[in-house]
């Protein structure tokens, strides 16, 4: 067995793009914050070791902002629930809510049931 090359550290200005690549909505905008141009943002772009490092920082954000709205679903609820159940609310507003609240429920549900059954078929391996 080989061993692991340790990776390879990307360059303050790489680290620095991609920041500003996830920070900023397009391109352009983020080589505006870096004071370079577009074309050279491109460039740097097309290394594998910066997509790969890129990937690897989206996919990161990704994770945090998921974490973030996992920590907020119980506020959520309780917001859906208060309007829902809130007779001088709109009616339109408690029908969403409840309607909402309904999906939610049966989304649950659906994945509760697939978890059960993917440990029952791990079981039985």
């Amino acid at each position: 067995m080989t061993p692991k090359r340790p990776r390879r550290r990307l360059s303050r200005r790489a680290e620095q793009a991609i920041a500003a690549l996830l920070e900023h909505g397009t391109q352009e905008k983020a080589a505006a914050a870096l004071g370079i141009s577009p074309v050279t943002l491109w460039r740097l772009q097309r290394k594998p070791e910066f997509r790969k490092a890129l990937s690897e920082a989206r996919s990161d954000a990704f994770a945090q902002a998921i974490d973030r709205l996992q920590q907020a679903s119980s506020a959520a609820a309780t917001t859906l629930l208060r309007v829902m159940c809130d007779a001088t609310a709109p009616a339109a507003s408690r029908v969403r809510a409840a309607q909402c609240v309904l999906d939610s429920a049966a989304r649950g549900i659906g994945l509760q049931d697939l978890e059960i059954r993917l440990r029952e078929l791990e079981k039985s391996k």
